[in-house]
């Protein structure tokens, strides 16, 4: 029995892309090809797959899944002590933050006009003035700041649906650049980044590439933003650094 990339790519949750991508660097060769030279998986490669996502879903990079997998001198035990040991110490940050998003959700801010309800329904658990105190401190005297506020103090329920709807689909197409092991400057990581900088300026303020790299290094250095970003893909903060700064760059600024 062998299988498609297509079948495999709905058994894994993963994209067709993905697969080639594993199949390009060596990591996931298919054990089989058809008359036409289609890949075709078998049940040894889809055993294989599932200890790559495996590995994956901890954090490790492609080129530590693929030592772990194919170099008998690495000791997994050791590895996986190691990925142990950050994943307790974001799980601790994470708590941290979680504290923090309580105590700030305990009072409600001027600037989005929604019911208790409402925003519940439209943000869940990402209530988006979990920082306002902190943001009101650091930048109140921005005309950026203003500017946010004017306009969010203008959007319907059906504006912030859009707003998140839009935000969802982009963290869920640069996770899987993340996951292909795409690089920050390539073209698809850079793209993605461009997007981020118009999706700022198109619902709170002007976002120019001079600001878009200073927000590029608070989403590294400042924890909160990091564990945000990583929860979505380990190491995704540090690589949309690196595409908002690439992106810059080719962009002249």
């Amino acid at each position: 029995m062998s299988y498609s990339v297509g079948q495999v790519a709905g058994f894994a949750g993963v994209t067709v892309r993905t697969l080639h991508h594993y199949d390009g660097i060596g990591l996931l060769v298919p054990g089989e090809r058809s008359h036409a030279g289609h890949r075709r998986y078998t049940d040894a490669d889809l055993d294989r797959l599932q200890r790559i996502l495996f590995y994956r879903e901890l954090g490790f990079p492609l080129e530590e899944v693929a030592a772990l997998l194919d170099d008998p001198d690495v000791d997994p035990r050791a590895q996986l002590r190691r990925r142990h040991e950050v994943l307790i110490a974001r799980i601790e940050r994470l708590q941290k933050m979680a504290a923090a998003v309580e105590h700030a959700m305990e009072a409600r801010r001027m600037g989005i006009n929604l019911t208790p309800e409402e925003r519940f329904e439209v943000f869940g658990d990402n209530d988006p003035e979990q920082y306002a105190e902190e943001t009101e401190r650091r930048w109140g005297g921005t005309e950026a700041y203003a500017e946010s506020q004017r306009r969010a103090a203008r959007y319907t329920k059906d504006d912030w649906q859009r707003m998140q709807a839009e935000s969802d689909a982009w963290y869920a197409r640069y996770a899987d650049v993340v996951a292909a092991g795409g690089p920050p400057t390539g073209e698809a990581a850079m793209d993605l980044a461009e997007e981020h900088r118009r999706h700022i300026s198109r619902w709170f303020y002007e976002c120019p590439y001079d600001m878009h790299r200073c927000l590029a290094g608070m989403y590294v250095a400042d924890e909160r933003f990091k564990a945000f970003y990583d929860a979505m893909r380990p190491g995704l903060a540090e690589h949309l650094k690196g595409a908002i700064l690439a992106n810059a760059d080719r962009h002249g600024s």
